[in-house]
């Protein structure tokens, strides 16, 4: 009789509290139907029953990017604000990185608000922002996910950070500053990322279409900890593995030189791959694109990037 009461009331509690992994998917999954108010109530009846957790925090900020996305700003301002004020407090428990909600969360509160001051007409503030909280959280793990915010505001029109080439795959990277007169274009990857694979055949279709224009392709990347299946790995094990993926899968993009450092995504803020930035002639910055483009987006940037910067402009 014991073990039958122990059962039932392992199974009504498994019953009366639903998983908190499905809260943030039934959230996503509601925001994704436009279904808000039913996300809303999801949120508020866990709430009740659970109070603020990490996991409610980050599907919080799910509602904040949904009305992002769907352009509501003062909306999404209101929850990325809530979620930022509420995860900032869940701080006094531990470190941000103790576990993978809050960081999540946090990072995209402060994402949203700044997107939401951009497009107020606020993007002096919205920078002050994003600054600050380099400032606090620039060593942890969404500091790339805000620099990559602070480079969406401000990077654009201004010289390109140099890159760190002390390790490299293929031939040795070439300093930013030696391409002077020369177009740039930056092409941030990932060995499991699947969006910079198929970016290959459109780079490499650009490389050839630019050469007449001294196009100079750099392919940052960086070591993750891990290599195929995820799988913990070396160093050393982790650079051969990139080689592999490399051969297989950027088989016309041999030639691009590789700085391997995770201090070129920290500066760049490429916490999205692949992210892809254009230089001009002289060396400014006149795209910064977090995420894959197509044949066509990319070569008007660098139609854009070619015809500016010569000597006398």
């Amino acid at each position: 009789m014991g073990n039958s009461w122990l059962v039932a009331t392992v199974l009504l509690c498994a019953m009366s509290l639903p998983a908190q992994a499905d809260l943030i998917e039934d959230v996503r999954t509601q925001l994704s139907r436009n279904a808000i108010s039913s996300a809303e109530a999801e949120l508020s009846s866990y709430k009740s029953r659970q109070g603020v957790t990490p996991e409610y925090l980050e599907a919080l900020s799910w509602m904040a990017r949904g009305a992002a996305t769907s352009q509501q700003w003062d909306k999404a301002a209101f929850y990325a604000t809530e979620t930022r004020t509420l995860g900032e407090q869940q701080l006094a428990k531990g470190r941000l990185d103790a576990e993978p909600h809050l960081p999540i969360a946090l990072g995209a509160a402060y994402e949203v608000l700044a997107q939401s001051m951009a497009e107020k007409g606020q993007g002096p503030a919205a920078v002050r922002l994003l600054r600050g909280a380099l400032a606090r959280y620039g060593t942890t793990s969404i500091g790339p996910r805000l620099q990559k915010n602070l480079n969406l505001l401000s990077l654009v029109g201004h010289p390109a950070p140099a890159l760190e080439t002390t390790q490299y795959l293929a031939p040795k990277p070439p300093a930013l500053a030696s391409l002077r007169g020369k177009p740039v274009l930056l092409f941030f990857w990932a060995h499991w990322c699947a969006d910079c694979k198929a970016e290959v055949p459109v780079i490499a279709r650009l490389r050839q279409e630019f050469a007449p224009q001294g196009l100079a392709l750099i392919g940052p990347t960086q070591l993750y900890g891990y290599a195929a299946y995820g799988n913990d790995a070396t160093a050393a094990q982790e650079y051969d593995y990139i080689e592999l993926v490399r051969q297989r899968y950027y088989s016309t993009l041999l030639d691009m030189p590789v700085p391997l450092s995770k201090q070129n995504f920290k500066v760049y803020g490429a916490s999205t791959t692949p992210t892809l930035v254009v230089l001009n002639r002289a060396g400014l910055v006149t795209m910064y694109h977090p995420g894959a483009m197509s044949y066509e987006d990319l070569r008007e940037a660098l139609l854009k990037a070619s015809a500016s910067g010569k000597p006398g402009q």
